[in-house]
């Protein structure tokens, strides 16, 4: 019989390819993670890895079994979603992870409704972009993230989790009010020789860089800015266009523009791991978020 901790260890493997970061993601010993790796070669009695001086990779049968994991804990999920469901009830601890922008409007109302209905029932909600919060999803350390992904970026889900789609939030351009008519005529495109208000990198930048260079140009970076609230007063100060999430504009200060970036959105999701979306609890909390939304 294989020991489904060790088949994660060596999912993880394949996924972050060193053994070291497989122990920083377990919090064990690098040494530790390669005992359980050589015990679960002699149990499926087989070599999965290929040991090359300090590196390793993984053999045919080792990505194999790899990739059998993730049907391993879907299956193991919906065990114990049956057993749960036999008293139906909803309580215990809910850990959720939620993006920043998506904290006020989202993740809160949530947290505030299932207390209320289910008073034995206790939300934990972890503030993070998904980048952070979908790792420790698959980790167990969350039960449930609300994440967002652009559509014009491509990107996919981790293996072994799924989405319910809660909702479409429009990508943003924040200008200076003089601007205003000319976006309204041009979209982004008018916006070619402007000086640009950018975040440092992640989803967002990485978002505005393709939605401008789609209109036929690469923006001009003035200022690096990592703050909503802050990039508002840039842009109110006459120094500055920007893109953001339409969740990131609820505070306009007085001289700024939003307007819709045509075309261009992000699609709100609840992630969870496959085979948990009908334990009571998560049910519960997917009702919740999708009545909030």
């Amino acid at each position: 019989m294989i020991d489904v901790r060790r088949l994660v260890l060596l999912r993880d493997l394949a996924e972050y390819q060193t053994v070291t970061a497989v122990a920083d993601v377990h919090h064990v010993t690098a040494s530790a993670v390669s005992q359980q790796l050589r015990a679960l070669e002699h149990e499926v009695g087989r070599p999965l890895l290929l040991r090359e001086g300090r590196t390793v990779r993984l053999t045919a049968a080792g990505n194999a079994l790899a990739r059998r994991c993730e049907d391993v804990l879907a299956a193991l999920e919906r065990a114990s979603a049956d057993l749960k469901d036999l008293d139906g009830t909803i309580a215990g601890e809910l850990a959720v992870g939620c993006f920043t922008t998506g904290f006020a409007t989202l993740a809160v109302p949530m947290a505030r409704r299932l207390s209320l209905a289910y008073p034995r029932l206790c939300p934990r909600l972890t503030e993070g972009d998904p980048e952070r919060t979908l790792p420790m999803l698959k980790q167990r350390r969350l039960d449930m993230v609300i994440a967002y992904r652009y559509h014009h970026l491509g990107t996919a889900l981790p293996a072994g989790l799924i989405s319910r789609q809660v909702h479409r939030d429009p990508f943003l351009i924040a200008v200076p009010d003089r601007l205003r008519d000319l976006v309204e005529c041009d979209g982004v495109a008018a916006l070619h020789d402007q000086p640009w208000i950018t975040q440092a990198g992640g989803t967002c930048f990485e978002a505005t860089m393709i939605a401008c260079r789609a209109a036929g140009f690469t923006p001009t970076t003035a200022h690096e800015c990592g703050s909503l609230p802050v990039t508002m007063d840039l842009v109110a100060a006459g120094l500055g266009v920007a893109m953001m999430p339409g969740l990131a504009g609820h505070t306009v200060p007085a001289g700024v523009s939003l307007l819709p970036a045509k075309g261009l959105h992000r699609t709100i999701e609840a992630v969870v791991r496959a085979g948990t979306e009908n334990q009571p609890v998560i049910a519960a909390a997917l009702t919740a978020l999708k009545d909030c939304a």
